[in-house]
């Protein structure tokens, strides 16, 4: 566990404020979001200058400091003696959540251990949106963030969640989309999916039907942007389909 600092909060240390930012488009941030970041005394930043033009463009300004996944455990006992102190700390990634597939949880478990309090301000999330749209059941689902970028690794993540019988979220680079419904396509063969991309944004779009034609429909100038693949779960019917393939 990363080190924390020796003196425990006395009951009026600060708050450490997980704060969602829009996916895309800017109308999605919630005015307690606005108004924690006016609050607080520092904001801790995927991407100090992506994090700029955002609290510019609400007409905030206040200190930031970056927060990536390079950095993070060197920054968390610097950011836990300002939390001591009293002041209080925004956490913020370039879109949606942090910690959900972004830095923010080895700051938020060394926070918990030493005592302060840690208050989640939820907002937009590309892995609900994602769902929402897909078309595929919502009852229950897996989460799995990023999916391997080797080719072999990937095959056999693919493999394992191929049981899950709940609907699977998985976010995927535009660079990989290619291959990696290949692979879809190989262990998922017709069962339904979705890929999102760009949710939110002018160029929204989401596609449908089994891994074969997502594949060919996503044509080369809109392997762009963030993407989200959806992916039905396990069921008979759709192991007998892949047995008799």
């Amino acid at each position: 566990m990363t080190d924390v600092p020796d003196a425990r909060p006395s009951g009026d240390g600060g708050i450490l404020y997980l704060v969602a930012t829009p996916i895309g488009n800017l109308e999605d941030i919630t005015q307690r979001a606005l108004r924690i970041l006016r609050e607080v005394d520092l904001v801790a930043a995927e991407d100090t200058r992506h994090t700029r033009r955002l609290l510019e463009h609400f007409g905030l300004a206040l200190p930031v400091v970056s927060l990536f996944e390079h950095n993070e455990r060197a920054r968390v006992p610097g950011l836990l003696k300002r939390l001591a102190a009293g002041e209080s700390v925004a956490v913020v990634t370039d879109a949606g959540s942090p910690g959900i597939a972004d830095p923010g949880y080895p700051l938020v478990r060394a926070a918990v251990a030493a005592g302060f309090r840690v208050e989640s301000v939820p907002g937009p999330s590309a892995v609900i949106a994602a769902l929402q749209v897909s078309g595929l059941p919502t009852d229950a689902f897996t989460f799995v963030g990023f999916l391997p970028p080797k080719p072999g690794a990937r095959r056999r993540r693919l493999e394992a969640l191929s049981r899950v019988r709940e609907t699977v979220v998985a976010f995927e680079s535009p660079h990989r989309i290619e291959r990696c419904l290949e692979d879809v396509e190989a262990v998922w063969g017709e069962r339904p999916i979705a890929l999102a991309r760009e949710l939110t944004k002018t160029f929204e779009e989401v596609l449908r039907g089994d891994a074969h034609q997502v594949r060919a429909a996503l044509v080369p100038e809109k392997r762009r942007g963030e993407m989200v693949l959806v992916l039905s779960g396990w069921t008979r019917s759709s192991e007998k389909a892949r047995a008799q393939r």
